[in-house]
């Protein structure tokens, strides 16, 4: 069965899939295997009903709806593998519903709580510099931790101030703010050289052994950042991003222009930043208001 799943994945690798998402895929249809085979049942033989009895195995565990949305996601493309191999005769997830995802609002940090995050590292440690660029880049540009772990020294242009974030057959140029360019700077000349192991790596962040960073290893500096300047929401690196394009818009971007540098094929994605903005610049104004 190992073989079979490892061919899964090696073709979702041909398809460009994020290692995320190849991760998450290939955990999901390992316990799903698990689970019928101590039942002394395989894969191939499977019913729509055995493939109900597990989604109902899983709502019992307490997993929330969107893990089981993916997790349904993950079996159903695996089971069209299958069919596409002769391996099974039909796809037992097709039909089977998922439970709807609840999307909660993002959660936005304020311009405050942003400056008190990137006042956090200390800049008399290479880790510092280094923990600083990262932040001041992220906040910048809005975009994904996993673009931000996997930019290349090459993919960072100094002159022109901007980086170049490639995601499958995309590229997309996304201009520094001059403190963002400044660290880069800093850090790329400076601070970098220092970190390095070896000069055939080219990776642009890597941690204190000299290797590539991983969303873990950021989730982990951000998460010390957060507690050190007392900031009282439970943040991801993707929270950020969601900041960043909040306040793009309060301070009067235009909705395309946002959608451009995000990376949205779809405006629409990009379109519930516009109401958290608008809430936002409703309630400041207010405030002031009541202040006058």
């Amino acid at each position: 069965m190992r073989i079979i799943i490892d061919e899964f994945i090696e073709s979702l690798k041909v398809r460009q899939a994020s290692q995320n998402t190849l991760s998450s895929y290939e955990r999901d249809i390992v316990q799903f295997s698990n689970y019928f085979e101590e039942q002394g049942k395989k894969v191939f033989d499977l019913t729509t009903d055995d493939m109900q009895e597990y989604i109902d195995h899983i709502i019992a565990q307490g997993k929330s709806n969107s893990t089981i949305s993916r997790c349904t996601a993950s079996i159903k493309a695996f089971y069209r593998f299958l069919v596409s191999k002769k391996l099974a005769e039909t796809n037992i997830a097709e039909n089977v519903e998922a439970p709807k995802v609840d999307r909660k609002e993002p959660l936005i940090l304020t311009k405050e709580e942003i400056e008190k995050l990137l006042e956090q590292p200390d800049l008399s440690e290479l880790k510092g510099q280094r923990d600083k660029t990262m932040l001041e880049v992220l906040y910048a540009t809005g975009i994904r931790v996993t673009e931000l772990i996997s930019l290349r020294v090459d993919d960072v242009n100094l002159t022109n101030g901007y980086i170049k974030v490639k995601k499958k057959n995309t590229e997309r140029h996304i201009p520094l703010g001059n403190l963002s360019l400044k660290c880069l700077k800093e850090y790329i000349n400076k601070v970098r050289p220092l970190l390095i192991r070896t000069e055939e790596e080219k990776t642009l962040f890597i941690n204190t052994n000299g290797q590539k960073m991983t969303r873990q290893g950021y989730w982990k500096i951000l998460k010390q950042y957060k507690e050190q300047a007392k900031i009282d929401k439970d943040i991801t690196p993707h929270t950020i991003r969601h900041s960043f394009a909040v306040h793009m818009l309060e301070d009067g971007a235009e909705i395309k222009t946002v959608q451009e540098l995000l990376g949205h094929t779809d405006v629409a994605s990009t379109m519930m930043y516009t109401q958290m903005a608008n809430l936002n610049h409703d309630t400041e104004g207010s405030d002031q208001d009541v202040n006058l």
